[in-house]
């Protein structure tokens, strides 16, 4: 464990896809992947090399075996998952959209084993890793699992490590939305590199404007934050700089789930490289413009191979420092589906 790059933690379902297009109650014929925002990005990270553990619980049953073998397969070492005999693993029916629509999903979680996570499921040896990565999903499915990334949150920043945040903002597992903002707020304030969309920070902070929401963050204790807009790309904001990163074109969009992931992906894993944060972004958007070409949360996510295939050559795509209230961006942004 002294040699991870990465945690992360979070819950992980088993997910039925259907097969055909339309409504789910009249699909006869499923197939089955896994699912979770928090393991799309630690499977993102690993296939670039990292090395990645996965901090969850799953159910003692048949789809927490295929959670757990389908992120062994990935790379995640998983000595940190622990079956729980008393509750199951959860899972999703997720249906086709072949026009590029947002999928309709169910949602089957609700007093799953990730949901009985607690600070009890630290170990000393996770607290040598390098990077912590962490969304605002574990801590919305219970109590135990909100005061476990405080305390992970907490004790990796006090140790000197970097740690991520992505807002992820899931209001149906929440009791109020005054409390999501809340408690996410505090949880964004234990973070260096915050990572939220242009609605989820409209929401958290009350602000419009890209600028001003990454300043609320700034002004909470953030080193960076990266505010995703969607197909117009994203904006930046350290104490530093500014500046906006233009979006990848994409001729066919297939699936847009998991493009936030795979956006994550791209910040993480360039600047545990010391690249720039500019340079960070223009990774970040171009990850997350493969993610909606496949099917599936997290099959488009690329390995290094293909990392190195992309960026080997000159930039294509720069990113431009940008000072003012971006209006023109706002408004622009305004139209985006986050």
């Amino acid at each position: 464990m002294s040699e991870i790059d990465i945690l992360s933690f979070g819950e992980t379902m088993a997910m039925l896809v259907a097969e055909q297009s339309g409504d789910l109650a009249q699909i006869e014929h499923f197939h089955k992947r896994i699912a979770g925002a928090d393991s799309n990005v630690a499977i993102g990270l690993s296939r670039l090399g990292f090395n990645v553990a996965w901090l969850s619980r799953v159910g003692n049953d048949s789809l927490g075996r295929f959670v757990v073998d389908t992120l062994a397969r990935e790379g995640l070492d998983c000595r940190q998952v622990e079956v729980c005999k008393t509750h199951p693993t959860g899972f999703q029916f997720k249906s086709r959209c072949d026009d590029g629509s947002d999928p309709q999903v169910e949602y089957f979680r609700r007093g799953s084993a990730a949901s009985h996570l607690s600070p009890q499921s630290i170990t000393p040896e996770l607290l040598n890793a390098r990077h912590l990565h962490a969304t605002g999903i574990p801590p919305a499915l219970s109590g135990t699992a909100r005061e476990m990334s405080f305390e992970l949150m907490t004790r990796m920043r006090n140790a000197g490590r970097s740690v991520s945040f992505d807002p992820n903002l899931r209001p149906s597992l929440w009791a109020s939305e005054r409390e999501m903002i809340r408690e996410i707020n505090r949880l964004a304030a234990l973070a260096h590199w915050v990572l939220p969309g242009l609605s989820e920070g409209r929401l958290l902070t009350g602000f419009e404007d890209p600028a001003d929401i990454a300043a609320f963050y700034l002004d909470q204790g953030a080193e960076a934050v990266a505010i995703k807009l969607g197909p117009q790309g994203a904006y930046y904001r350290t104490q530093l700089d500014q500046g906006f990163v233009a979006g990848v074109p994409v001729t066919h969009v297939v699936d847009t789930v998991g493009a936030g992931d795979g956006f994550a992906v791209g910040m993480i894993s360039a600047l545990l490289e010391h690249q720039s944060f500019a340079e960070a972004v223009r990774r970040a958007n171009w990850i997350g413009s493969r993610a909606v070409q496949s099917r599936g949360d997290m099959e488009g996510l690329p390995t290094r191979a293909d990392l190195v295939a992309e960026f080997k050559g000159p930039n294509r795509e720069q990113a431009h420092s940008y000072s003012g209230s971006l209006p023109a961006m706002s408004a622009m942004a305004n139209t985006l589906p986050l």
